[in-house]
């Protein structure tokens, strides 16, 4: 069954969260049997490119979203930690924990997270190849996690750029129970903006349905009710009515009807 993970780059607010829950929400509803929904959004945004960057409403007040938005919609949820401390507490509120790609490799806060007992997704480093996944994944395993998701984001080309190897993805498989591909940070340019990222989301339908016709378990995307304004990733994240076109394109991929 297809999988999605979507919502917000960063908990904005109570609103913006809610609204993309409820429209992702509203788009699985017009499948059947409808695609499994996942609930995505960060409390803090701790990889910035700028000292002056929004990073987001810190844990206390991000978790209180999660919970309202998981409660609202009945979904689960999935958010990152940066810190091992951070683990238990989130573990709390979350269904599913997130390892940022910068810290795919911490030895400290893989085991934190595997010793919640929750599946773990963990973002592939950009600078990493695939089979290097392996030590995450025996990391996570040995520490108790409930499941290993390994999520594809783009791979550094050059300085400002990221592309997607699609091997990667099958590459992967042996290694984590489920893969991702993130569709819209996989279309980064890291640093363009001078002071913050740049990327484009005019790729991101065209990204999604290659992923789901690659046949991976999940697509992993952003999105926004207006985008430009967004305090984080406004060039990569979609808004409303593209991740309608998107989901609709990724389903019939999925399902072998394109």
């Amino acid at each position: 069954m297809a999988l999605f993970i979507i919502g917000p780059c960063g908990l904005e607010s109570r609103d913006v969260a809610l609204r993309v829950a409820g429209a992702a929400s509203a788009l699985m509803e017009r499948f059947s049997p409808a695609p499994q929904l996942i609930f995505k959004s960060s409390f803090l945004k701790d990889n910035r490119t700028s000292p002056d960057s929004w990073v987001g409403p810190g844990m206390e007040e991000g978790l209180r979203i999660l919970e309202d938005v998981a409660s609202e919609f009945d979904l689960r949820i999935l958010t990152d930690i940066h810190l091992p401390e951070q683990a238990k507490p989130v573990a709390e509120v979350a269904d599913i924990l997130q390892i940022p790609a910068f810290l795919c490799r911490q030895t400290s806060i893989l085991e934190a997270a595997g010793r919640t007992g929750l599946p773990v997704n963990v973002k592939k480093g950009q600078f990493i190849d695939p089979a290097g996944m392996n030590g995450a994944a025996a990391k996570l395993r040995r520490a108790g996690a409930g499941e290993v998701w390994l999520t594809e984001r783009g791979t550094f080309f050059g300085y400002g750029d990221l592309v997607v190897d699609f091997r990667s993805l099958s590459l992967m498989a042996p290694i984590g129970d489920r893969i991702i591909l993130d569709v819209t940070h996989s279309l980064q340019k890291p640093g363009a903006e001078g002071d913050s990222s740049g990327g484009c989301r005019e790729f991101a339908p065209y990204l999604a349905r290659a992923g789901a016709a690659w046949g991976v378990d999940g697509l992993f995307i952003e999105a926004h009710p207006d985008p430009a304004s967004a305090q984080s990733d406004r060039t990569t994240m979609v808004d409303l009515d593209t991740l309608a076109i998107l989901v609709d394109g990724a389903v019939r991929h999925w399902e072998g009807r394109a």
